[in-house]
Order: structure tokens, then sequence, then C-alpha cells
């Protein structure tokens, strides 16, 4: 259980002022320049320390991706880039960070950007997220007022932010698709080689970053990596943003310590499930994309990397989508087929056409008008797209199927029956009729 001295976020609900007076008051934007003046070295070696994970989904170490930049210029300027687009449904941690607390994203960007020798800092905003944009916005001049960005700053090293405005693309959200996007082209993702700490925004050395990842750096620096690895357990440290959202009585976001188990993040922070845990069905625990867990096999679940792993799930940005026994689980997974079938960029043939493919077979398994043989079949299609895709988002669309297949396969089954029983009686009783 987190302690509320251990809370980076202070201001996560909006609460307090969240102007620049109001974020100094709160700790933030203290002694930024001292640890500037500590070096890059010390600041990626202490990142890679505290053990940060990234936030984003993907949970690749931070500290060892900033490292990844270039340490001397080649006459290229070098960039980061913030990666705000929060379009993986059930998520909604990065609008709180930018709406209610933008100042721990501010300096961390000027923290990390002269970790890795960048002067500027492009934060790609979500296309639906206007007053997020407004309050990011307002937020980054009030720096420039008080002297905390621009060239000759009181920290000692020049720094721009501009926000850049998506138009609603989900595909975006990957790093490479976002850079094209960011470049003003088609939002697609790119081949790797080259990754983008090489050829990154306009052909430069760049490195893409979660909100929160972003967000989290300055407590970090300022307390020390060995306060935040103490978090959790290892491998999986730090403080997280936890979404609870769906079937429990109060959905909110809340930071918790990682490792948290589900049970306890749900009672203590979501009053629990609606009706009571004898009436949870199903969890996806980390967003749209990851696979849904049976309600039963969620209680004793820890809820972080390895926990999630353990339960053949992934713990994506924690975004926890709850779902009680109203939930028809069937036709709430042909619902995320057609998300991603919506959002596929149409790059690759297993994405473009094996998307579109999934969600009309599920949709005929949502009234039972399938066979049972199709089960299995669906299954295999799953993986010929698993890993078979330039991004992510091939993969995205496969898992949460294969979920729906390994834990609720008596579901699909009994919807066939129950539809071939019906279309049975139905022609018995034409036959009659005639």
């Amino acid at each position: 259980m987190l302690k509320d001295q251990d809370r980076i976020f202070t201001n996560i609900y909006g609460l307090k002022d969240k102007s620049l007076k109001g974020a100094m008051s709160r700790g933030h934007w203290d002694g930024t320049k001292q640890i500037l003046e500590k070096g890059r070295d010390w600041i990626i070696n202490e990142m890679k320390a505290s053990g940060l994970r990234g936030r984003g989904g993907a949970g690749f170490p931070t500290g060892l991706k900033w490292s990844f930049m270039p340490k001397e210029s080649d006459g290229r300027p070098h960039y980061l880039v913030v990666n705000a687009d929060e379009s993986e449904p059930g998520t909604c941690k990065d609008r709180d960070i930018m709406r209610h607390d933008p100042h721990t994203l501010i300096e961390g960007c000027v923290i990390a950007g002269f970790a890795m020798g960048a002067h500027t800092a492009y934060i790609y905003v979500r296309g639906e997220y206007m007053r997020e944009r407004e309050a990011l916005q307002a937020a980054i001049d009030e720096c420039y007022g008080a002297g905390l960005l621009g060239p000759n700053n009181k920290n000692g090293w020049d720094f721009d932010i501009y926000v850049h405005h998506g138009a609603g693309a989900y595909i975006c959200g990957e790093e490479t698709a976002l850079l094209e996007s960011l470049e003003g082209k088609k939002g697609q993702p790119r081949l790797k080689p080259p990754f983008p700490a090489n050829m990154g925004l306009y052909g430069c050395p760049t490195t893409v970053n979660n909100v929160e990842s972003i967000a989290v750096a300055p407590t970090i620096l300022r307390r020390g990596a060995g306060w935040f690895s103490s978090i959790g357990r290892p491998n999986n440290v730090g403080t997280k943003l936890f979404m609870i959202s769906g079937h429990v009585n109060k959905p909110c976001t809340v930071e918790e310590a990682m490792g948290i188990p589900f049970r306890e993040l749900i009672d203590k922070h979501a009053g629990g499930i609606r009706g009571g845990w004898d009436n949870l069905l199903a969890v996806i625990p980390g967003g749209a994309s990851c696979p849904v867990i049976r309600g039963e096999d969620m209680g004793d679940a820890i809820m972080d990397f390895d926990g999630m792993r353990d339960k053949k799930s992934s713990f994506g940005t924690a975004a926890v989508i709850v779902m009680d026994k109203s939930t028809d689980i069937i036709k709430a997974i042909a619902r995320l087929s057609q998300f991603f079938k919506h959002e596929s960029c149409g790059q690759c043939t297993p994405c473009r056409e094996g998307t579109g493919w999934m969600w009309r077979v599920m949709e005929r398994m949502v009234k039972g008008n399938a066979q049972k043989r199709e089960i299995d079949m669906l299954f295999q299609v799953t993986k010929q797209i698993e890993g078979h895709t330039i991004c992510a988002l091939g993969d995205a669309a496969a898992w949460p199927v294969q979920g729906l297949i390994r834990n609720f396969r008596d579901e699909i089954e009994a919807r066939i029956d129950q539809y071939t029983h019906n279309a049975t009686a139905q022609g018995a009783v034409m036959e009659a009729a005639e």
C-alpha cells in the first residue's frame, strides 16, 4: 500500500491549484538546475538504477532507452517526443496529468531533454483531448513567462516545448507512426531498424516516451533511485497510475504501488465490484489490447508486469476494465475487434485483412451463428496475424480474441448450441405450418 508522502502526482484530481505557483508549493521545479548540474551520465545512471519501466504499455526500461541517444552531436539536433496520444480504450491517466498536474510533465521534459542532448521537445496530444491541450499549453506559457523554458532560462539548458495536436488516430500512438504524423505524413508505422534513437523525427536522433514515464522522472531524481526502486518487487518497481473502469462502485484513476493485489486495489479505491465479488465475470487488466482474464483467476492476481504475465495476459498501461456477470463477454470482445479493425492503418496485409476477418467471425459468434470448429480456426488466424506485422496493432487485435477463446470457450460453445437449437426448433415450426 502506497503512503501519501510517496505519491508523485499531488494534484491528479485537480482539487488543488494547478498553476506554476501551486505546483512549486507542492515541491515541483525544486532544484531542477541542481539536477542538471550533476550531468547527463548521472541522470541516466540514476534513471537506470531506479528501475523505471516505460508507462506506455510496453514496459521498456526508461533509463536504458535514454542511453541509446548518441553522446556526441554529429551536427543533427536531438529531439524528445512525448507520446500523449492516449487512445487505448480504458486508458485515461495521461489526460489527468496534462489537465491537473502538467508541471510534472514539463519539468520532466527539461530534465529528459538535457539527459539526451535535446533542446526541443514535441508533445503529441491525442486529437480528442481539447481541454487537456489547453491546460498543458497554459502551463507551458507560464513556464516561458517565469523563465523556466526558452533560451537562456534559469535552468541553464536552452529548451523549447511545442504541443502538437493529433487528429484522433489510434495508430499514431505507435512511436514511429507518431513521428510520421508529426512530420505531416500519413500516420503509418515505419520499419525498424533504423530506430528513432539514430533516425527519428526529421531523420534526427529522437526518443519517444510516454507522458507518465517523463512526468515521474523529476521526483525520482530528487528523491533518489533507491526510494523509487524500494516500492514494489524486483523488475516491477515504483508507483503507477491505475485506471479502474467498468462495473465497480467508484471508477477512478489512482496512484498506487506496483504489485498491489487486484482485490486490494478494487476494494480500497474503487469501492468493490458492483453486486459483490461473486458477481465478477472478467477483467481486462491493462487496456483493450490485453487478453481478458476470468474473474475467479483475478482474486490473487498481483498487479504488475510479471503478475499479469503469470495470468497469460499483460499489464499494459494498468487500465483495469472490470466486467460483471451482466456482461455479454463475446459481444464485448467483438466490440474490441471492431475497434482494432477500424483503427488499422492498412499497411500490413495480415492486419489489414485479418482484423476485418476476425471481427466478422466474432459478430457471428455473438449470435451463435457459427460452427464449433470455427473457434479453433479463429484462434489459428489470430496466430497468423500476431507477430507478422510492422507494429503491434496486429498483436493488439489478436490478443483479446485469444483471451476470449482461452478463457470463455464454454460460453462460445453454449451460444452456438443455443443458436442451433433455436434454428432447429424454428425449422420444425415452419414445417408444421406448411
